[in-house]
């Protein structure tokens, strides 16, 4: 592991080894069993954004945890069976079942929010791509798109005008065109 952020802890001949906290650049911080310098252990990387993942390291390697989102949700990489490729379904359809034939969930919304023609459901909001801004689904300004979200959203995202068309499908149908 390169060192470019700092760590508190036991070393061993200068190296990090036993127990520490390593703060990385961003601002995430890795707490647990380090050894020749990098994650060896039991350790708990803490993300800024209050997500955290716990986890058992080898030579700096996550081999098992478990991701806690910030709100409380739990994705254990051994019992996370949500939108895998064998379940593509939608958390609300794992919730509250798979609707009729013909009454296909676009979103994990239910219903789907209504995207402006012209505009993209890019999952915080949609995007208009003439003036490159997206805007929450009460139409409030989240923020300007870059050329690399520009491109991602117009290749893969639901199309306003075009609402009864999911994006795996359209995706599939578009590359050729």
């Amino acid at each position: 592991m390169e060192f470019t952020g700092s760590y508190a802890g036991e070393h061993t001949n200068g190296r990090m080894e036993g127990k520490g906290v390593y703060t990385l650049p961003t601002g995430t911080k890795y707490t647990g069993e380090m050894k020749d310098g990098v994650f060896h252990g039991q350790g708990v990387l803490h993300f800024t954004n209050g997500s955290k993942y716990e986890g058992t390291w080898e030579k700096g390697i996550c081999k098992q945890g478990k991701y806690t989102f910030s709100d409380g949700l739990e994705y254990d990489d051994k019992e996370w069976d949500y939108c895998d490729g064998n379940d593509r379904r939608f958390y609300t359809e794992r919730c509250n079942g798979i609707k009729p034939a013909g009454e296909s969930q676009l979103t994990n919304m239910d219903p789907s929010p209504v995207i402006p023609d012209g505009c993209y459901d890019c999952g915080d909001g949609f995007y208009d791509p003439n003036s490159r801004v997206i805007n929450d689904y009460n139409h409030q300004y989240l923020r300007n798109a870059d050329e690399e979200e520009h491109g991602w959203i117009v290749r893969t995202c639901r199309r306003g005008w075009d609402q009864a068309v999911g994006p795996l499908r359209w995706n599939s149908e578009s590359e050729g065109r």
